[in-house]
């Protein structure tokens, strides 16, 4: 069952060869609202590692042009915080790593100076001056402080399969590794953003929790998520419902795959899963990425044996960020990578019965996580 928590897999991965050579990131995002005027406000924290067996005395950092001429990657604890929607931004705090405490095992935990992450806490703060952020263009940073304090309940998994299971994690056979240890998830707690604060609610945060990791990214970079749902078939909001996409041309053995996505959609209890790696479903996927002068889309086509899911969402560029990482080779080849989480949309969810498509409800979807990339060469 593809619901089933793991906490093995939301462990750290940096050992053997991806200590040298690899990442890992704990991803949260979440809806706050505003403590004066109640009006929503999304936000996201995460919580990146680079490359321990690569540690210095100080971060090392992948995109200063003396490292690039010495050859040395980066090495650090980045944390990543930031919000979405008007006045959106993205703040770096980096951390060296004799400066991080980490339980590395399930269950793990994470610690350097005040910000700690945990399977059920987040602490932490991010400020970044304006002539910080100027000076600094290696911290790939805007300017903005952000402080919180959260405790976070993961009611639903999204666990992807054998792909990310002990062999394939320990042969290295992916490039990049996910796992949705929370795709449901309830934050609460409180926000202070540039020097407002907002109050995190459980039934309202409509949150998100997982992890990547890996020895490199995917291109294109696809991720689609929201368990704020509401069928257009009863008019009543879907409580007990979400869905997760997320892929787009993984590598196994280094050797590239077509265009895939794994996809699934948790409707009322149901399980609807769309994941390509389980070769009995065979699943079929389409996708496409359209971006226009003010708005970016996504049409996604996913169908298996026995369902079909189609999803179309949309999100306002201008609530966007465009989202900073490097690869632990220190190259930066994602400068366009379209990150949101005030998307909106439908999705339709059909069974196969008799050799026929039977609408089981068509969803609207609203505070949907959202993003896309391609390389630039």
């Amino acid at each position: 069952m593809f619901n089933k928590h793991d906490k093995d897999r939301n462990a750290c991965m940096l050992r053997g060869p991806l200590a040298h050579h690899g990442y890992d990131w704990w991803w949260h995002s979440f809806t706050a609202q505003d403590k004066e005027t109640g009006e929503d406000k999304a936000f996201f924290i995460e919580y990146f590692l680079c490359n321990p067996a690569l540690a210095e005395d100080e971060p090392v950092f992948g995109q200063l042009p003396e490292n690039r001429k010495a050859g040395k990657y980066p090495s650090y604890l980045m944390v990543k915080a930031g919000t979405w929607g008007e006045e959106h931004f993205q703040v770096h705090r980096f951390f060296a790593w004799k400066d991080i405490k980490l339980h590395g095992d399930a269950p793990f935990k994470l610690k350097a100076a005040d910000c700690f992450a945990s399977d059920e806490c987040l602490k932490g703060s991010v400020k970044v001056m304006p002539e910080e952020a100027a000076a600094h263009p290696e911290w790939m940073s805007d300017a903005g402080e952000m402080s919180w304090d959260l405790h976070i309940d993961k009611q639903i998994a999204f666990n992807v399969g054998y792909g990310a299971s002990t062999p394939f994690r320990v042969a290295e056979a992916f490039a990049m590794y996910w796992h949705a240890e929370g795709m449901k998830s309830q934050y609460e707690g409180e926000i202070i953003c540039n020097g407002r604060k907002y109050i995190v609610t459980p039934e309202k945060s409509y949150g998100y929790a997982d992890k990547n990791w890996g020895r490199d990214f995917t291109s294109p970079w696809v991720w689609l998520s929201s368990n704020c749902l509401v069928s257009k078939k009863t008019g009543n909001m879907l409580k007990d419902s979400v869905f997760d996409i997320g892929g787009g041309r993984p590598k196994i053995y280094f050797v590239p795959l077509d265009r895939r996505l794994l996809g699934v959609f948790y409707y009322e209890g149901k399980e609807y899963d769309f994941n390509f790696s389980k070769l009995h479903l065979k699943v079929k996927t389409d996708f496409k990425f359209e971006e226009k002068e003010d708005i970016v889309i996504w049409h996604v086509r996913q169908e298996n044996i026995h369902a079909i899911m189609e999803t179309e969402i949309y999100c306002k560029k201008s609530d966007m960020i465009l989202v900073n990482y490097e690869a632990p080779d220190g190259s930066k080849r994602h400068n366009k990578l379209w990150n949101g989480g005030n998307g909106w949309g439908t999705v339709r969810l059909y069974e196969k019965e008799a050799g026929k498509e039977v609408l089981v409800d068509e969803i609207e979807a609203s505070h949907v996580g959202c993003e896309y990339g391609e390389y630039d060469c």
